[in-house]
């Protein structure tokens, strides 16, 4: 009986001839494909069955790009914003800055036509700083006794009296405002030439005109105007604009509150005036002898 081989054991055609087969079918479908377009049927009918696989297969990578790409942008997008906030910021800063310039060149302008409308010297100064006392109405200014500086002094802005001059130093100047307490300005009324004095009342507070009949001829929107009788102030400088009268029927004086009408809490720069005159000395009040007792016969 011949043995046969077992089936476990059964070969198929050789490896070379295998190759050689499907080589001779893999040419015969290149050739027919490339001529007879033979396999676009075929090709469409695997790429639908094979498109979940391909789409399971694209997919998590063009999932994982797309996130990348969106946290880039996202990344991106709020570096420009911060960009453009803080430009424009600069910007506000900027025009904010040119808005503050044109004003004080605006400032520097008018006191500087207020200037040559005096015919006596003046000097512009700049404020350094308040008063140290918190209750009294002064400023110090950054021109002094070197510049020519002297007390007794007026010191104007563009609309009018701001105060005068009470102590220098070499480098710098002290003044009190008008709205200080210890601060009085003869003024008179523009409408009628009416004399009369103006007091402060304190920092941030009114002026007041005191010991004024109640039947004076003052009303409210009166412009107060320095008289000059006093050699400090010139004659026609604005002071202030009577806001209210109060007649009361127990006092024997009206009160007059006024607004100061320069800028006092607002100014930068200011004009001082050399414009003091020299007075005649106070006439001296003679005094009185006292009469001789007659004596009886």
């Amino acid at each position: 009986m011949q043995a046969t081989q077992p089936a476990f054991f059964r070969q198929g055609p050789k490896p070379l001839t295998r190759l050689l087969i499907f080589s001779v079918i893999s040419l015969a479908m290149i050739v027919g494909d490339a001529h007879f377009k033979m396999l676009d049927r075929v090709r469409e009918k695997v790429s639908v069955v094979l498109y979940p696989l391909q789409w399971l297969a694209t997919e998590p990578f063009e999932i994982a790009r797309t996130t990348t790409q969106f946290f880039s942008r996202q990344a991106e997008l709020l570096a420009e914003n911060r960009r453009l906030n803080d430009a424009q910021l600069v910007a506000q800063a900027q025009a904010m800055k040119m808005k503050a310039l044109e004003a004080e060149n605006l400032r520097l302008r008018q006191l500087d036509e207020r200037q040559a409308s005096f015919g006596s010297p003046s000097q512009l100064v700049e404020i350094l700083y308040n008063g140290r006392d918190p209750f009294t109405a002064r400023l110090i200014v950054d021109r002094g006794e070197r510049a020519g500086i002297a007390p007794g002094q007026a010191v104007i802005d563009t609309v009018g009296v701001v105060g005068q001059i009470i102590r220098i130093q070499p480098l710098t100047s002290e003044v009190r405002m008008i709205t200080d307490r210890d601060q009085m300005v003869p003024v008179m009324v523009e409408r009628n030439q009416l004399r009369t004095v103006i007091y402060g009342m304190g920092r941030n507070q009114p002026l007041e005109v005191r010991n004024m009949a109640p039947n004076v001829d003052i009303k409210e929107g009166d412009r107060l105007v320095t008289s000059g009788i006093d050699g400090i102030y010139p004659a026609g400088l604005a002071v202030a604009r009577v806001l209210r009268i109060d007649r009361s029927a127990s006092s024997a004086f009206a009160r007059i509150v006024c607004a100061p009408l320069a800028d006092v809490d607002q100014h930068r720069f200011l004009l001082v005036l050399n414009t003091a005159r020299v007075l005649p000395p106070y006439p001296v009040t003679p005094t009185p002898t006292p009469d001789k007792k007659k004596r009886g016969r």
